[in-house]
């Protein structure tokens, strides 16, 4: 196992920066994968630019691309890690942070200080878009877990429903607010819509952590994981506590979820096509399935912001072209399984 890991992860380590670099070469302004290095190298040990480097293209790339990519690939990683462990906690694998509503009480809590902000309430200092994100994920969390704690067992088919009567409710509410902001809709549409053109390096220094710490603890519990998708009672009879387990990991993946979201906006269908696609490749085992997750879901939001923000000559929103991208493959990969005869994905 330690030997497929290694076999697989090297390589896409050695993709990932080469495509952070490639990307980061891509603009208006156009640099050359060396001055890139050569920029970054600086930048971080805190030293002067080259000589012979435009200086305003290396306060591009150090200040404003370089933010954006590590934030697409940090963002994608924990939307990617957070479906794996939410797909293995539900034994679900249409489970994503949309199933139990958390993306959508982050959404309801910046709407609602978007609306705030409209009206010229006065807010704390620090009630940022991000914070109200973070709180309303969190929140959100805290009551489907309240509406699912009559099943002892905390049972996925609990926690389905009790994230699909939230869901509903915020999804509700969002529109009420929109109602609210009238001829300033479009703040709390675009939000929605997803966009990373906002990220800055404070929001990397709280992104990193978060993707590593939730990336080690999925994999410490993904044998566990493994064995639970054998069933709750073979578990259980293993001395697995399933009800602690889910909690752990809903908290975990909560968190990397609410932060993703607080940053970017809504981005869908990562969380959801990551894992199922690494799954048909890799197979089921947890193990591989969620440090990969990090990995492919970087990558495929790092090629879906390049795509937006470089080569199509309008930006749109990345939540609205990862749909478009994912919504048809899905769909495709769907009709394929029924026409296999398998409907157990």
């Amino acid at each position: 196992m330690h030997g497929r890991a290694a076999a697989l992860l090297l390589p896409l380590t050695a993709v990932l920066i080469l495509a952070v670099a490639l990307s980061a070469t891509l603009g208006f302004l156009q640099v050359s994968i060396p001055d890139v290095f050569a920029i970054l190298w600086a930048k971080l040990g805190g030293q002067a630019q080259p000589a012979g480097i435009d200086p305003v293209a290396a306060t591009v790339v150090a200040d404003v691309r370089m933010p954006r990519i590590l934030g697409a690939v940090l963002v994608g990683g924990l939307l990617g890690v957070s479906g794996a462990i939410f797909q293995a906690i539900l034994l679900n694998p249409l489970a994503d942070s949309y199933t139990l509503g958390i993306s959508t009480g982050a959404a309801f809590g910046a709407s609602l200080v978007i609306v705030l902000q409209i009206f010229g309430l006065a807010l704390p200092s620090g009630a940022t878009i991000p914070v109200f994100a973070f709180i309303g994920g969190v929140a959100t969390l805290a009551v489907v877990l309240f509406l699912a704690a009559g099943d002892r067992r905390l049972s996925s088919t609990s926690l389905i429903l009790a994230g699909v009567i939230v869901s509903a409710i915020l999804s509700a509410a969002i529109g009420f607010l929109k109602f609210l902001a009238d001829e300033q809709v479009g703040l709390i549409i675009f939000w929605l819509m997803g966009s990373l053109a906002g990220a800055a390096w404070p929001n990397i220094l709280l992104l990193a952590p978060t993707a590593l710490f939730g990336t080690l603890v999925g994999v410490f519990y993904s044998r566990d994981l493994n064995i639970m998708a054998t069933g709750d009672r073979a578990a259980t009879s293993l001395g697995i506590n399933t009800v602690r387990l889910r909690t752990v990991l809903l908290a975990v993946s909560t968190l990397m979820t609410a932060l993703a979201v607080s940053v970017s906006g809504i981005i869908g269908f990562v969380g959801l096509i990551v894992p199922h696609m690494l799954r048909h490749i890799v197979g089921p085992d947890n193990r591989l399935l969620i440090p990969l997750s990090f990995f492919t879901g970087g990558l495929l939001l790092l090629f879906a912001d390049t795509l937006t923000r470089a080569v199509l000559p309008v930006e749109v929103p990345i939540g609205v072209l990862t749909a478009l991208l994912g919504g048809p493959f899905f769909c495709i990969l769907f009709k394929r399984r029924q026409r296999d005869g398998k409907t157990d994905f």
